[in-house]
C-alpha cells in the first residue's frame, strides 16, 4: 500500500532505569537497556533486547505484518501456565535503516502485559 503523505517522525531513545515486563504476574523480561520508540500520534512503545527476555515464555508464530517505515515484523506468543497471549510480542528482525536501533529487540502489546519502571537510582 502506497502512502502519499510524508513519513512520520520516529524517535528512539534509551529508557532510563530498569523496565520489567510481566504477563499474568510472571516476569517475562527485565532490562536496563530498553528503548522507547515514539511515532506520530501513537503511544510510546518499549523495545527490550532479546538477551533480556526469558525465552521459555516466548513461542514464535507464523504471524507477520509490514510497516512501510520499519519493515517486516515477526511475532511471538507469550505462554505461562494457564495463559497464552497470542501474537503479543513483535520484532523487526531486519528493520529499515532509519530505525536499525531496534534490531535484536522485541516489543509488547501494552494490553497484553504490565510494564513496571524501576528508578535508575534504586
Amino acid at each position: 500500500m502506497k502512502s502519499s503523505g510524508p513519513s512520520p517522525v520516529i524517535t528512539i531513545a534509551e529508557q532510563p532505569g530498569c523496565l520489567l515486563v510481566k504477563f499474568h504476574g510472571i516476569q517475562v523480561a527485565a532490562s536496563a537497556r530498553a528503548l522507547v520508540l515514539l511515532e506520530a500520534n501513537y503511544p510510546p512503545v518499549y523495545y527490550v533486547p532479546r538477551e533480556d527476555i526469558d525465552e521459555k515464555y516466548f513461542a514464535r508464530t507464523d504471524h507477520t505484518s509490514y510497516c512501510p517505515f520499519k519493515g517486516d515484523a515477526s511475532y511471538f506468543s507469550l505462554q505461562v501456565p494457564g495463559h497464552e497471549g497470542a501474537n503479543a510480542v513483535w520484532s523487526y528482525e531486519n528493520p529499515k535503516v532509519p530505525v536499525d536501533q531496534i534490531k535484536g529487540y522485541v516489543a509488547f502489546y501494552p494490553d497484553q502485559v504490565k510494564f513496571e519502571l524501576l528508578d535508575a537510582e534504586v
